[in-house]
């Protein structure tokens, strides 16, 4: 009896006897009968499970949520759970295992570890600038995500990213780079005529229309070129703008203003004469002056004006040779007629053989074309009353002239004098002695001659040597 305790292992025995007695076992009642007041007691103790290889279902099947459970039992394939079973556990893809790789079917009927099986997710993904992504399963394994830019940009970098098995993500992050230059409008090219009297017309536009493909923002705009309200010269001019965005990128656009000036065909000089014109000489608003030279006098408009219909107004005058009117009652008669068209030079000696007057006369009659070119026109005061002669060219005057005119001039026909008269009739030298024609022209072109006057000598310079 003894040894089907141990083996059981669940029963033992407390036994508190009297001296000796005969006794009645009842069977099956754990109990003997209390006949001399002596009490037998037996105590159970809870058994221990037998260990039985036999039983399939030793241990609770095992049942692995997305995953499964490999087993080997000492009984063979058909016992999944028997005791001494070795189980491999493995998860379904997409899911890492966590806990015990391998458990055993332990005699307390409880396996020898625990485990379960986990989805696999990739971190989730940053943002990207001025770009975003869409996935098509989350963070989930075999998940792609797709990038993608804003308008304006382009995608550098891997376009698709996929959540791999070990948790990390395909590839590397892509950035939205901006790489469309700016779009930019200029104006539309416009053509302008230039003002009356001008050479010149005054344009003005609008600024150019610029707008950012990505981010919307210009930094700057330059202009290559006059600014709008600018006075533009006759020609094509040709307008840039270039505007620029914050990556940098670039874009122009150019226009072209056009200035016509209204123009006039090209008057010629007048034969014997000259003309001086304003501004180009041609240009609407233009106004041309005509001159003699010495010895002629304009007749005729003085004057002709370049108009808008591109025609000259008036007529041309000529140039006639010079009338000089040496029948007037006085001297001033005479000397009206040159005013603010001849110089005049009057000579007055006592006699036609005194030797300055014969030295002077022979130098001028050898410079008679610097005298034509500067004006000059000799009147010739020679004797005394009543031998008084007087001529200006071939014509002669009076005596009551000759008279007047020693008198108004302050000339005294004892001797040889000289004055050098201006245009405006006003005294502006005086020679006591035979002089050069060369110095008399220096004083002319120092002091006498205008600015029309300076302009043509300039152009006439050699045309007496």
């Amino acid at each position: 009896m003894a040894g089907q305790l141990t083996q059981r292992g669940a029963l033992s025995l407390l036994l508190f006897l009297t001296p000796a007695v005969t006794s009645t076992w009842y069977a099956g009642s754990g109990y003997y009968p209390d006949e001399s007041y002596n009490e037998v007691y037996a105590e159970e103790v809870p058994r221990a499970p037998a260990l039985d290889y036999r039983v399939p279902r030793w241990c609770y099947t095992l049942n692995i949520q997305d995953g499964e459970a490999t087993c080997y039992s000492p009984r063979g394939g058909n016992y999944h759970s028997s005791l001494g079973t070795r189980c491999e556990l493995s998860c379904d893809r997409g899911f890492r295992l966590i806990g015990r790789r391998s458990v055993q079917c332990l005699p307390s009927r409880r396996w020898s570890g625990t485990a379960y099986c986990r989805q696999m997710r990739c971190h989730v993904l940053p943002f990207i600038t001025s770009g975003t992504y869409t996935c098509t399963n989350g963070v989930l394994l075999d998940s792609r995500c797709d990038y993608s830019c804003a308008s304006g940009y382009h995608l550098e970098g891997d376009r698709s990213r996929i959540c791999m098995e070990d948790g990390r993500w395909s590839g590397g992050d892509p950035v939205c780079v901006d790489l469309d230059p700016p779009k930019i409008r200029c104006p539309h090219s416009r053509e302008k005529m230039a003002e009356p009297e001008k050479l010149t017309a005054r344009v003005y536009w609008d600024p150019p229309l610029v707008k950012d493909s990505a981010d919307g923002t210009i930094t700057r705009v330059t202009l290559r070129g006059p600014e709008p309200g600018s006075h533009f010269p006759e020609g094509e001019h040709v307008i840039r703008y270039t505007a620029y965005d914050r990556a940098y990128n670039r874009a122009s656009c150019k226009f072209i203003v056009k200035v016509q000036v209204r123009r006039c065909p090209t008057l010629k000089p007048p034969q014997h004469g000259y003309l001086t014109c304003t501004l180009a000489g041609d240009n609407y608003g233009a106004t041309c002056e005509y001159h003699c030279d010495g010895g002629y006098e304009r007749q005729g408009t003085p004057s002709r004006v370049c108009q808008s219909s591109r025609q000259w107004s008036g007529s041309p005058p000529i140039c006639a040779p010079m009338k000089i009117n040496v029948n007037v009652n006085s001297a001033a008669g005479l000397l009206d007629q040159f005013y603010e068209k001849q110089r005049l030079l009057i000579i007055s000696a006592p006699d036609p053989s005194n030797r300055y007057y014969k030295m002077q006369i022979s130098m001028l009659q050898q410079s008679t074309c610097g005298l034509d070119q500067r004006h000059v026109t000799i009147i010739e005061l020679v004797g005394r009353p009543p031998q008084e002669v007087g001529r200006i060219r071939e014509q002669q005057l009076s005596a009551n002239i000759i008279e007047e005119l020693r008198q108004f001039q302050r000339l005294t026909p004892s001797y040889f004098n000289m004055v050098l008269i201006d245009k405006q009739g006003i005294d502006r030298e005086r020679y006591m002695e035979p002089v050069t024609p060369e110095e008399i022209f220096t004083f002319i072109d120092d002091y006498l001659l205008s600015n029309e006057e300076l302009i043509q000598r300039q152009e006439q310079r050699d045309m007496c040597e």
